[in-house]
């Protein structure tokens, strides 16, 4: 009787232990499965200003600041700002993306070369600068969807309020927040995000 009892409690013991086992297993393959499936930037691709292809998944590694751009806003002086922010902090993983686009009071109405000139001619631009989109409405360009909502980001909805509001991505390609286009890029909420 003892030795059943024992054998009973040994049977026991090692189901038990598997099924820890297996539970702790699934557990760390749905860990990892969310881990790895949490929505990036690096699905996209765009054209800059020149018409040259730009993938996304060559920013692997580096934070991204995303802001869409107007040549005649009020808000435009922050050009040189954003050029300030890049020329200190490129060579530590980090880049500033613009995204023209004429979606406010018609304040970005110049063709590609036209604002190229532009940003060149008055500003000094070196970051790079992608081809004139929309950033809201019906014809919202694909990275802003992705941008501005939560069940495509993972992280929240949110809605592009004026020219020169910034995304901020993780070197992961995550979106990590968003900035109201009246701050400026050498805020301190920016510039200590850039530096942790």
């Amino acid at each position: 009787m003892r030795k059943f009892v024992f054998v009973a409690c040994g049977a026991l013991l090692l189901f038990s232990c598997q099924n820890q086992a297996q539970g702790k297993a699934t557990k760390a393959a749905a860990t990892t499965k969310s881990t790895t499936m949490k929505p990036s930037i690096y699905q996209f691709k765009a054209e800059d200003l020149s018409g040259n292809a730009f993938d996304f998944s060559t920013l692997k590694g580096k934070k991204v600041l995303i802001v869409n751009t107007a040549s005649k806003c009020g808000l435009t002086p922050q050009y040189e700002q954003l050029e300030t922010l890049y020329e200190k902090y490129k060579d530590q993983n980090f880049v500033i993306i613009g995204f023209p686009a004429n979606n406010f009071a018609s304040q970005e109405p110049g063709t590609n070369a036209e604002i190229g000139a532009f940003c060149q001619k008055n500003y000094g631009v070196t970051f790079p600068m992608m081809s004139k989109i929309s950033v809201k409405g019906d014809d919202q360009n694909e990275i802003y969807q992705f941008l501005t909502q939560k069940s495509k980001n993972g992280l929240q909805d949110s809605e592009v309020e004026w020219n020169f509001q910034k995304y901020l991505l993780n070197e992961k390609g995550e979106l990590e927040r968003v900035i109201s286009p009246k701050t400026l890029p050498t805020d301190p909420e920016i510039v200590n995000w850039i530096k942790a």
